[in-house]
């Protein structure tokens, strides 16, 4: 998304606009009115709020664009989170704060324009600055409702990623409890205890207390766990 300034000089007679890039919201507002002079009921004021009403309006639609984009993002996170939606989020809601601040601060001009309105022209224009302003307001509080989405969606992917992680350990989990077995097995049957008890003539006793020593540091362990809420 990005932002062009459009600048307004305006006079008890006259109005001055001046931009830098290419405006078709302006474009249109010039054919028409060039096609029916009496929409700006022969008055400079009334000129400036069509100007600036135009402007106004013209963000509406990206707002819309914005909104779907949110929408489809969610639908994507949902169905698949993958670290591209991630990407996008941060984007989205960086551009979605941006917007946030600009809106801000016109929403700050206008309200100053329905209790001040424009000194040098001496028409009343405070009803038509209010409609702008409940505009601005209107798309504000869109605004808002789209970072708070981009919020939620941000929670949803980091759900899914847990979830998806949680399914993996278990997975590994229930792998390693099926070779737990398989290898006491193999490593208990694999001591060669002829070998130590007559060849080394290692007292047959301390087969029992090997024994006896696994078993105690496997009661020690589930304490331990037991205690820490492991199991």
């Amino acid at each position: 998304m990005s932002f062009h300034e459009h600048h307004l000089f305006v006079g008890a007679n006259y109005l001055i606009t001046v931009r830098l890039d290419a405006s078709p919201e302006m474009d249109d507002l010039q054919r028409r009115i060039s096609q029916s002079p009496e929409l700006t009921k022969g008055l400079p004021a009334f000129l400036t709020y069509l100007v600036i009403d135009v402007l106004v309006d013209a963000t509406f639609p990206a707002l819309e664009k914005l909104d779907d984009t949110v929408d489809s993002l969610e639908d994507e996170i949902t169905a698949k989170a993958s670290p591209d939606s991630l990407n996008r989020i941060y984007h989205m809601k960086h551009a979605v704060t941006d917007l946030r601040k600009f809106l801000g601060a016109q929403r700050e001009v206008f309200q100053r324009l329905i209790t001040h309105g424009i000194h040098l022209q001496q028409q009343d224009m405070t009803l038509y600055y209010r409609d702008v302003y409940d505009h601005i307001v209107r798309q504000y509080e869109t605004v808002d409702g789209l970072r708070d989405l981009l919020t939620s969606a941000m929670d949803v992917y980091l759900s899914t990623v847990s979830n998806r992680l949680n399914k993996t350990t278990t997975t590994l989990a229930v792998i390693a409890s099926l070779f737990l077995p398989l290898s006491f097995l193999t490593g208990f049957y694999g001591m060669n205890f002829m070998y130590l008890t007559t060849i080394l003539e290692i007292p047959y006793w301390t087969f029992w207390a090997g024994v006896g020593t696994m078993l105690i540091a496997t009661a020690i362990q589930l304490v331990l766990f037991r205690r820490r809420g492991w199991i």
